[in-house]
């Protein structure tokens, strides 16, 4: 089956975290995005790393989708120079929509928001609920701890080897770009001639 990655949703902080590194990153990631003309799908806030790739994706001509709910417009500080912004009156919908969405799933450097909005995609994907790709991009190794839970589940008997591949581990934004899970085709052209 061809697939091509129109929109991507992204994961991540809604701070920044201690390290340059994961700034420069989500820099790259929304530059990346606007650059082969992906829309950002993301949670719709200013602030953190979320914040910081919706810029960068604005900055370089790209578009973007904000989802936020109403409770969350002033806490995450709303963005409000985005292309589309969605507010929803909770987060179980803010994830449905972004779901929805998105062609596809990257995980960049975030906290327990982060962690529960990869788990569930993951689980919907486990259940059948949808065959997007999953990849968190583990830049600096910031999530080599859940990396490292998630195979050990595996190792104790909670969870399939195949439903551990349903979430693809990289470690950079270009390697995110061209992985083949990720899309055979984005904007039309293979993976193989980006």
């Amino acid at each position: 089956m061809s697939l091509t990655v129109r929109s991507v949703a992204v994961f991540c902080g809604s701070r920044m975290g201690e390290k340059p590194v994961y700034r420069q990153t989500a820099e790259l990631t929304g530059k990346t995005l606007a650059e082969k003309n992906i829309r950002l799908i993301y949670g719709g806030g200013a602030n953190g790393l979320m914040g910081v790739v919706a810029d960068s994706v604005i900055k370089s001509g790209g578009a973007v989708t904000g989802v936020i709910p109403e409770f969350l417009k002033t806490r995450e500080r709303m963005h409000e120079k985005v292309s589309q912004l969605i507010v929803t009156d909770s987060m179980h919908a803010r994830k449905q929509i972004m779901f929805s969405e998105a062609d596809a799933f990257w995980i960049l450097p975030g906290g327990f928001g982060t962690f529960d909005e990869t788990m569930e995609i993951l689980t919907w994907k486990q259940l059948g609920q949808h065959k997007k790709p999953i990849l968190l991009i583990n830049v600096d190794g910031w999530a080599d701890a859940m990396v490292a839970m998630l195979d050990a589940a595996v190792r104790q008997g909670f969870a399939s080897a195949e439903a551990r591949a349903l979430l693809q581990v990289v470690p950079d934004v270009q390697s995110a770009l061209t992985c083949s899970t990720v899309a055979d085709q984005v904007d039309g052209l293979p993976v193989s001639a980006l």
